[in-house]
């Protein structure tokens, strides 16, 4: 038994080295690249001071930004209290949404952009030709992947007993969905918009065939003229997806705890 346990902590250790070397040396690669002086010698910072300097790529930080959580939002508003009704009310119809949410990761990004240009010249007949109108083609975007968490967040305690524990009483059903249930499947809800902003901040796709100048769009584009400004802005993108991360693990672990107190 101890031969085992040691021989498991040696592959532990030797994995987690591993992946660790495996994640740091890209990483750190991209530091060293976005602050050296190209042509010459010596350390810069004007790669990532340009990440404010740049008029383009500041706006194109801020619609990102915004981007990420207008989705978010309207996600959860869309998704959150359809499948709560769905499991209290219309359970038959649970495939039937199951089917409708996952229908876009079958779908390339390329086809779905294609069939809703159309639909598009119509949004932005409506809305303007803000960027921040990607906000409906990103939602669909993002419903399989927040729809499995939500799931499995729901999956995970049983709705209707403490629905009808609520409505005994004297609960409305939107206290139910509000107070009983949501506090209840937090964890999925945090998770699915951790998910969401994360598919937001790397969508290259849908912005560039529909003439949007996100922050993936921008960083595509700066690749060709600057290229440190371009990796310096990768970087940020991907140390703000990790800091959103370790929020979401804190959280998720604080919600365990609560619950297990």
């Amino acid at each position: 038994m101890r031969t085992e346990s040691l021989t498991w902590r040696v592959v532990r250790a030797v994995s987690l080295v591993a992946f660790g070397i495996f994640f740091l040396v890209p990483l750190l690669s991209m530091v060293d690249f976005s602050t050296r002086v190209i042509n010459g010698g010596g350390r810069t910072l004007t790669p990532w001071a340009n990440l404010f300097r740049d008029e383009m790529l500041r706006t194109s930080i801020i619609f990102s930004l915004l981007l990420a959580l207008l989705t978010t939002l309207l996600m959860l508003v869309l998704l959150v209290p359809t499948m709560i009704w769905v499991r209290l009310r219309v359970p038959a119809a649970s495939k039937l949404v199951e089917y409708l949410c996952l229908l876009p990761l079958t779908i390339p990004p390329l086809v779905i952009v294609v069939g809703i240009a159309n639909v598009y010249a119509w949004v932005s007949y409506l809305f303007g030709n803000s960027p921040l109108t990607l906000t409906f083609a990103y939602v669909i975007l993002v419903l399989p992947y927040a729809y499995r968490s939500i799931d499995s967040a729901l999956a995970s305690i049983n709705v209707v007993t403490l629905a009808e524990a609520a409505r005994s009483l004297g609960a409305g059903w939107t206290t139910v969905i509000v107070r009983v249930v949501l506090p209840n499947i937090w964890a999925g809800v945090i998770s699915a918009a951790f998910v969401s902003v994360a598919l937001v901040l790397g969508e290259f796709t849908f912005a560039s065939l529909l003439n949007f100048q996100t922050m993936p769009y921008v960083i595509g584009l700066l690749g060709k003229s600057d290229a440190p400004t371009s990796v310096a802005a990768s970087l940020a993108a991907l140390l703000f997806a990790s800091l959103l991360l370790v929020l979401l693990s804190f959280v998720g672990r604080r919600t365990r705890t609560s619950k297990g107190a």
